[in-house]
């Protein structure tokens, strides 16, 4: 203990240094545990959805028609608090949140949470990464009826 003292007696710059980005660290891991849901990498999505959780895809219909994740719902983020009543039997389930770039997710999980769905995730990166990884999409083309649960 003495040598910290002594280190940061001799080093107030970086001992400085290191206190704020301590202090940085633990205020942005409180802000992502407040937005309600968590973040899942592409790979770890896969498992979540081979485990039988619900994909909510919340971006407009002409995007969902070009390509989206087998078997997601497709709700628009802006009904996601008027048509939450589709999904109520996932409230205790795992849902996973998906958009085009993980922005549009983040406020649909914070409305699904403040509705009171337990287990909400949402896709990191959205369906960019997804790409990226080269995990397969399904394109209908408008066969799917929107909403459909």
């Amino acid at each position: 203990m003495n040598r910290l003292f002594e280190y940061t007696s001799n080093h107030p710059l970086l001992a400085g240094g290191a206190a704020i980005l301590a202090v940085l660290t633990i205020v942005i891991e409180m802000r992502e545990r407040a937005k309600g849901s968590s973040l899942i990498a592409p790979t770890d999505a896969v498992r979540l959805v081979n485990a039988g959780a619900m994909v909510l895809d919340v971006r407009d219909l002409g995007e969902y028609d070009t390509g989206h994740i087998i078997d997601s719902r497709h709700i628009p983020a802006k009904d996601i608090a008027e048509r939450a009543d589709t999904l109520k039997k996932y409230k205790e389930k795992p849902v996973l949140i998906c958009c085009e770039s993980g922005m549009a997710s983040a406020s649909a999980a914070k409305a699904l949470k403040a509705l009171g769905f337990s287990k909400v995730a949402t896709l990191k990166g959205g369906l960019r990464s997804w790409r990226q990884e080269n995990l397969p999409l399904v394109k209908t083309g408008g066969a799917k009826k929107e909403g459909k649960a």
